[in-house]
């Protein structure tokens, strides 16, 4: 905790990732919840913005897109960011991606270049881009696949984590249920597998229902292993989440996960998001697949 009267630390948002994946919606989310944004900033810039942000009274939060836009990005920006961080700047890279087949149908949809592919097809440009950014990605914080996101909920995901105008608990939990079968969410910090519970999914009158519907969750709380788990999972994340806290960290996605992410991941993550929000902390609860 800083001291009384002392000066907030600098911290700035590097924004980065694929073409096409959201960065612009990104950077005017976080504009429009108190960010100093700046977009396709020069890379050669990164090092007098960032000391610029670090020595200023006011700028004491800044978001920028740095991308492959700028011919000198892949070389630059490494040493640039590390060095922000190494002169004690809070400094986070969000890295956006999505899969191929949106990438493209987004591009298809608005008819704007891909950088890389001024010469060739759309796709090879794509594919050439998630090749070079592969350095890039490891260095993210955080990694948003934007492909499971429409434009409302990509918003709505940035509020909830970065929103400077309101007073927030130190950490928000984010408690989200999906289904294996459609991958992991790149998000995730902690993921719980709920496969061993008993499916409804087999059960007729229950398989067109969800994890909330009270017939579904009677079901699945019949088995005795399934209060054991919740349980458990509460002790684990009553011990887990201070310690999150202590480290600085801002936002903890928890995935629980099941086969098609209709039914137990629902209910689990209902039940997970409820014992949370009883504590100090803002919850969010969100069901990736159960639509699907």
């Amino acid at each position: 905790m800083p001291r009384k009267g002392a000066r907030p630390q600098a911290r700035i948002l590097v924004i980065t990732g694929l073409s096409g994946s959201g960065k612009t919606l990104v950077i005017r989310a976080l504009e429009d919840i108190g960010w100093f944004c700046v977009d396709n900033l020069p890379a050669a810039l990164i090092r007098p913005f960032t000391g610029q942000i670090q020595s200023s009274r006011q700028l004491r939060h800044a978001a920028l897109v740095v991308d492959i836009r700028e011919p000198e990005f892949l070389t630059l920006f490494p040493r640039a960011f590390r060095e922000a961080k190494a002169r004690g700047l809070r400094a986070e890279v969000i890295f956006l991606e999505a899969e191929e087949r949106v990438l493209l149908r987004r591009f298809n949809e608005t008819r704007r270049p891909h950088p890389l592919a001024v010469n060739q097809p759309v796709i090879e440009g794509i594919r050439e881009e998630r090749e070079a950014l592969r350095p890039i990605r490891k260095m993210a914080d955080l990694i948003i696949d934007t492909s499971v996101y429409n434009v409302h909920e990509l918003r709505r995901f940035i509020r909830e984590h970065y929103d400077l105008r309101a007073e927030v608990s130190p950490l928000v939990l984010s408690v989200l249920s999906f289904g294996y079968k459609y991958g992991v969410p790149s998000e995730a910090d902690l993921v719980f597998d709920v496969r061993f519970l008993p499916n409804p999914n087999f059960v007729p009158a229950l398989k067109p229902l969800t994890g909330d519907h009270p017939s579904v969750v009677r079901f699945i709380k019949r088995r005795s292993e399934t209060a054991i788990f919740i349980r458990k999972l509460r002790s684990y994340l009553a011990y887990l989440v201070p310690r999150y806290v202590r480290e600085g960290k801002s936002y903890l996605t928890i995935a629980v996960g099941c086969t098609g992410g209709r039914h137990r991941s629902v209910m689990i993550a209902n039940a997970v998001g409820a014992a949370l929000a009883r504590g100090k902390y803002t919850v969010k609860v969100r069901h990736r697949d159960v639509n699907q």
